[in-house]
């Protein structure tokens, strides 16, 4: 079997799994569509959308040209920001009758920083079933591709287009001990990313990922200081749709561990570590377990300094 042939063998074999999965009637699909690259669409998603009664969507311009593209046709329901309440109560009366609905936004996931959310929790609401078909993330992608090194993230989204209303936001989020992910315009990108550095700081590292998945995609990492000299170096870079990351706040001990901290250096001048633990357990209410391993930790950066 040439090598030609095993891809075919096996783009068959998933093929079938994906039609042989059940699809129930009545049940609300949310599905992800590209953010750029139309290659970026799972078999499931393609075989979903063939299946459906109708597809509500953002803009049924973008989607009627999308589906064009994979060769589907199918009806169209328009379930945008301004009606999404609205549509909500049709789109929950033809599951009702036994429809299979698709929910699309114009790119990547409804209901992140998309329209979608408001008829899902409608649905979810009257208990019908909704069933999420994953795919591109303009959030999860730039992430995967920044290279910050934590294990949570906090989704912001789009900043508010006021300079007080965005500082605020930039204020409340300036501590979090998380990546932050934000979504940026790019009229306002140099706007937003000034404000940033006024408010994070200049070493902190900010993630500028432009046009993610589409041909002229770019990523680049730098400290905050950097970020408008990258932006200016190019006028092509204030064009495009932005995810925009920073790096974690570094997290600061809270009051109970900066506590723990300093009786146990009172302690470990005359006791040992076991008898340190057993009176800062009683003179701070603290578990003496914890208190005995931070003892130790304590004891051995002393040493070794």
């Amino acid at each position: 079997m040439t090598t030609t042939d095993n891809a075919l063998f096996t783009s068959a074999s998933i093929i079938e799994t994906v039609t042989r999965q059940n699809y129930p009637a009545g049940t609300l699909y949310v599905v992800a569509t590209p953010i750029g690259n139309v290659a970026d669409i799972s078999l499931r998603a393609l075989h979903l959308l063939s299946l459906a009664d109708a597809i509500a969507c953002e803009d049924t311009r973008n989607t009627a040209q999308l589906l064009g593209r994979y060769g589907i046709s199918k009806p169209l329901i328009a379930a945008h920001q301004h009606n999404e309440r609205e549509v909500a109560e049709k789109i929950l009366q033809r599951l009702q009758a036994g429809e299979r609905i698709a929910l699309v936004s114009d790119a990547g996931t409804p209901g992140v920083s998309d329209p979608g959310a408001k008829i899902v929790d409608a649905i979810k609401l009257a208990g019908l079933p909704v069933t999420p078909l994953p795919g591109a993330s303009a959030a999860i992608s730039a992430l995967s591709a920044s290279g910050l090194i934590h294990d949570r993230f906090y989704f912001v989204g789009f900043l508010p287009a006021k300079a007080g209303q965005r500082e605020s936001t930039l204020r409340e989020v300036s501590n979090v001990a998380a990546s932050l992910i934000f979504y940026e315009a790019p009229h306002r990108i140099i706007e937003s990313v000034q404000a940033m550095l006024a408010m994070f700081g200049p070493a902190r590292r900010i993630v500028l990922a432009r046009e993610v998945s589409k041909l002229f995609e770019e990523i680049h990492r730098c400290p905050l200081s950097e970020a408008a000299a990258w932006l200016a170096a190019d006028s092509h870079r204030e064009k495009g749709e932005y995810v925009i990351l920073i790096e974690a706040a570094v997290a600061a001990e809270d009051d109970q561990q900066t506590e723990a901290r300093r009786v146990l250096t009172i302690l470990l001048e005359e006791c040992s570590v076991k008898q340190a633990a057993s009176l800062a357990a009683q003179l701070t209410g603290q578990k003496k377990n914890a208190l005995y391993q931070l003892a130790l930790e304590m004891k051995q950066d002393a040493e070794e300094s």
